[in-house]
């Protein structure tokens, strides 16, 4: 969408509120739809190719976030424990209620307690786990 065309909804949606509404609803309006376009052209790129390098950027950013911050298994809800590589919801689902039932892990060791989740995935992890906050 070109600048012309957004600009001609702009003038389109703030016409169509001033009718509706009067001019101070319409002054709202028009505050919500210009800060609407601006972040609509904070996403516009000069190609596809831009486009897809800014997504491929953002993408390796949250794979690096998820990579390197450290999960306290004795602390750590649903959404922290599937960032750990083996482990799905089902599995974070059993940590957490090994937790609830047993009380918290001594050692990032015990998390071969739980159902499903064997000596390799705590090897894979073991940098990223902690039984205690760092």
């Amino acid at each position: 969408m070109n600048a012309h065309h957004k600009l001609g909804l702009i003038g389109a949606m703030l016409s169509t509120a001033v009718s509706a509404v009067g001019a101070t609803a319409a002054g709202a309006v028009l505050i919500m739809t210009l800060m609407l376009s601006e972040a609509l052209a904070a996403t516009c790129f000069a190609s596809p190719q831009q486009a897809y390098a800014s997504l491929l950027a953002q993408e390796a950013a949250q794979l690096q976030a998820r990579t390197q911050t450290v999960v306290n298994i004795n602390r750590a809800g649903e959404g922290e424990l599937v960032s750990l590589h083996g482990i799905g919801s089902s599995k974070a689902q059993a940590i957490i209620l090994y937790r609830e039932m047993f009380g918290g892990f001594q050692t990032v060791d015990d998390l071969v307690k739980v159902k499903g989740i064997g000596q390799k995935t705590i090897e894979k992890n073991r940098a990223r786990i902690s039984v205690q906050d760092e």
